[in-house]
């Protein structure tokens, strides 16, 4: 079954390369990993290895780094000749499989595939369980609500689940205060985020609450916000050669951002920039604050 010269490379170990049988015996067959700078001992009987044979057709790599598509196969008391010509020079050309390229490995599956390195059954049944759990997990009611690291409120866990549901949420949390407004808001954007139905979301709260923002979405619901201010958004005001105004909007450069209510009052150009970009749900703090206007401009909400 082994001879010395072959190329086989590790069922489990595919991080080892082309692997080169360099002894064999009754019981064991030993390999030596050149790419690894490693050797293994398996026994003869169970080595969980499969054999590197390459067909008509394949391209191949000489340990020289030069390459050659595979004309003819021959064989040599099982050691396998390639023929073919070179890619770099068409030069007629004959490879043994000991001068293979050593760091040959086949992670993608197809390439696992057409090696015949196949898996155990109990390995895929494994994996198909897994899939199984997995699927009911994404169909469950609850899903978004799991997660939390926070104890919740027997009201907090109603009003996320009928708000998260909905195609278009558009409430008003108005619990009393130190009810965990911000923990309901969280989970019915993480709702939305599973859903699909979210991916840039903007978050206006008043400047002192911003850093609580950003580390309760961290914290609470592993959600990366980032806090915008005027001298992040400068970076992005530029000018070409000619002087003329060249600047980025900085606000399509992240997903996720929170922003100082305050700040855009203060500053018409940057709310401007809110304004030209789509957002796909808005979270406002403090919002009784906020006062309505026939004549102001509307944010672009993707409802």
């Amino acid at each position: 079954m082994f001879v010395v010269g072959q190329r086989w490379i590790s069922e489990s170990e595919n991080n080892l390369g082309l692997g080169l049988v360099s002894n064999v015996d009754n019981r064991t067959v030993t390999l030596q990993f050149p790419a690894a700078e490693d050797e293994r001992i398996y026994a003869v009987s169970n080595a969980p290895l499969t054999r590197v044979q390459f067909q008509v057709g394949d391209v191949i790599t000489a340990q020289e780094g030069w390459k050659m598509q595979v004309t003819q196969v021959m064989d040599n008391q099982g050691v396998a000749f390639y023929l073919g010509k070179r890619t770099d020079n068409q030069e007629e050309s004959v490879l043994p499989e000991m001068l293979l390229d050593h760091k040959v490995s086949f992670s993608r599956p197809q390439d696992r595939l057409f090696s015949a390195q196949i898996d155990r059954s109990d390995r895929f049944s494994l994996r198909y369980r897994a899939l199984q759990h997995q699927q009911a997990q994404f169909q469950s009611p609850l899903r978004g609500l799991r997660g939390i690291r926070a104890s919740l409120i027997p009201h907090q866990l109603h009003i996320a689940k009928e708000v998260g549901q909905r195609l278009s949420p558009r409430v008003l949390l108005a619990d009393e205060v130190g009810l965990g407004k911000t923990i309901e808001a969280g989970m019915i954007l993480q709702q939305q985020i599973f859903a699909g139905r979210a991916e840039r979301v903007l978050v206006l709260v008043p400047e002192s609450l911003q850093h609580q923002w950003l580390v309760e979405m961290l914290r609470r619901f592993n959600l990366r916000f980032s806090l915008f201010d005027e001298e992040r958004c400068a970076d992005f005001d530029k000018a070409d050669e000619d002087g003329n105004d060249a600047s980025e909007n900085p606000f399509e450069s992240e997903s996720m951002v929170i922003a100082s209510i305050d700040w855009l009052e203060a500053m018409p150009n940057r709310a401007k920039q809110v304004l030209e970009c789509e957002w796909d749900m808005l979270i406002v703090d403090e919002a009784h604050h906020l006062e309505w206007s026939e004549d102001a401009l509307r944010l672009p909400i993707n409802w």
